[in-house]
């Protein structure tokens, strides 16, 4: 075909060649190879300390709960919550540090092999910077029980009050390991009716549990200091709110095993608490009444039957105990059995012998211990039903105005119970601690104990006995007396 036109270039001169000396080379050689060692160690070391940190890293995890690993972290000795888990306050009461994470089974800690994993895992670790102890209010098995404040993280200062646990210096391992299992089972309860752990400290000494605080602390103690002074509806109200914490417990197939009053506690606005999940703990028998079986010691007077001869503790079980503390809630903390002792207390209860009804309690709340003192565990409601129960009479006020009647019975066969006998009106008044009316009772012609099985409230009112918390405490020790020395003999009634 067609050429095409001509075409014209230019190509670039000719540079000049340069040559390097055989010295220079070796020079510039050498800075090339010391730049590449440089290099060469710094990834070295960089991925030597990548390494390093993810396995620091695993450790510290291995250490936390699994979803504490990405949330959970400190700051400035403060445990900081991230946005997964913000902490929650309240102006009225004390709360969770923390969000729940759902429900829970409960799980024995005593199963875990090493007791420190179970704290770890049910426990929330707080720094002991983040505490303030303010006052010894009581003391336990373990240590010191104070009042205290705990400083709430990311708060801006924000203190909630807190009771706080520790653990007496020189304590020994077994020691350590119950007094830590017992915060490892309160991490696992969250319900407005059992006290709630806010947290322990184990990296420094003292180790302490920190709790809520409750202000008017445990209940029966509460009662005795303010006899008289509170309507049935609002004691009805006290036990329906126990009910309801251990109906909680029992559906998580919990047991408590001790169950009572003084192990309710109470804050300001009068909401009852479960406390004390110290299953290995010691009971005083001078104390609590507590008997000594090969298995360890109970408290006899708020055991069931088959607890105390078999060791056999269920929510049944529990049950029972549940109807003693009605019983020392209607009374005002009185003392179940009086003075009578463990075996006096045993012995009754295979019998059949069953408290009296307190003064002015109402039959209906009688009847409901009654329903939890049958000796078949069977027969016995649960706690759902005695929740149930508690809701209706609340919510019918007029149930409670009928007042129950003590049924009395025929003498048992048989040995009765060495129960304590007063020699004389003036010891009666002592051992109950109203030596105050000595004079009075003298004045007015009371001189032997026939005559103070007799006594009515209008009596009292008309020798001087005007308090109606001190009417009351009498007047339960006589019924006591009567169901123990007259018509029935020493066994008030039986079923």
């Amino acid at each position: 075909g067609e050429l095409s036109g001509i075409v014209y270039g230019r190509t670039g001169s000719v540079l000049e060649t340069s040559f390097v000396s055989e010295e220079e080379g070796a020079q510039v050689r050498l800075v090339a190879g010391v730049m590449v060692a440089v290099v060469v160690i710094s990834v070295v070391a960089i991925i030597a300390t990548v390494f390093f940190l993810r396995s620091r890293a695993d450790d510290e995890c291995d250490k936390k709960q699994p979803n504490d690993c990405n949330a959970l972290n400190y700051r400035n000795g403060e445990v900081y919550t991230g946005p997964d888990r913000p902490a929650k306050t309240s102006s009225n009461a004390t709360t969770p540090l923390f969000a729940g994470t759902g429900s829970r089974t409960y799980i024995d800690p005593h199963t875990y092999e090493d007791p420190n994993q179970a704290v770890r895992e049910f426990a929330r670790e707080i720094d002991a910077s983040c505490i303030t102890i303010e006052a010894i209010i009581g003391g336990g098995e373990f240590g010191d029980v104070c009042r205290g404040k705990l400083k709430l993280p990311a708060s801006c200062g924000q203190e909630i009050d807190v009771a706080i646990k520790t653990l007496k210096p020189g304590s020994t391992e077994r020691a350590r390991r119950d007094f830590l299992a017992e915060a490892s089972i309160m991490g696992q309860f969250e319900h407005p009716n059992v006290i709630f752990l806010q947290g322990v400290v184990t990296k420094c000494n003292p180790i302490m549990i920190i709790t809520e605080f409750m202000e008017n602390g445990s209940l029966d103690t509460f009662l005795r200091a303010n006899d008289g002074k509170f309507r049935v509806l609002q004691l009805v109200g006290m036990l329906r709110g126990i009910a309801t914490g251990m109906q909680y417990l029992s559906e998580m197939n919990y047991i408590h095993r001790d169950l009572a009053a003084r192990n309710v506690l109470v804050n300001s606005q009068l909401v009852c608490k479960i406390a004390d999940f110290g299953l290995s703990r010691e009971i005083e028998s001078t104390a609590d009444g507590a008997y000594t079986t090969r298995g360890g010691k109970i408290p006899v007077r708020w055991t069931a039957p088959e607890a105390i001869a078999f060791r056999k503790f269920t929510s049944a079980s529990d049950v029972w105990s549940m109807g003693i503390v009605c019983w020392e809630v209607m009374s005002f903390g009185e003392r179940p059995y009086w003075n009578w002792s463990n075996q006096d207390v045993i012995k009754s209860i295979e019998k059949g012998y069953r408290l009296p009804a307190p003064m002015d309690c109402p039959e209906a709340v009688y009847q409901l211990m009654l329903d939890c003192w049958q000796k078949e565990r069977t027969h016995r409601p649960t706690f759902a039903s005695i929740v149930k129960t508690l809701d209706k009479l609340i919510r019918c006020p007029d149930t409670l105005r009928k007042i129950a009647q003590n049924r009395s019975a025929d003498p048992l066969a048989g040995d009765t119970p060495d129960l304590i006998q007063f020699s004389s009106v003036e010891e009666w008044l002592e051992c109950i601690k109203m030596s105050r009316y000595i004079e009075k009772f003298r004045a007015a012609g009371i001189t032997d104990m026939n005559a103070v099985v007799d006594l009515t409230v209008h009596q009292l009112a008309s020798l001087g006995v005007t308090l109606v918390g001190h009417q009351k405490k009498i007047m339960n020790s006589v019924q006591s007396m009567r169901a123990q020395i007259r018509v029935s003999g020493p066994y008030g009634f039986l079923v």
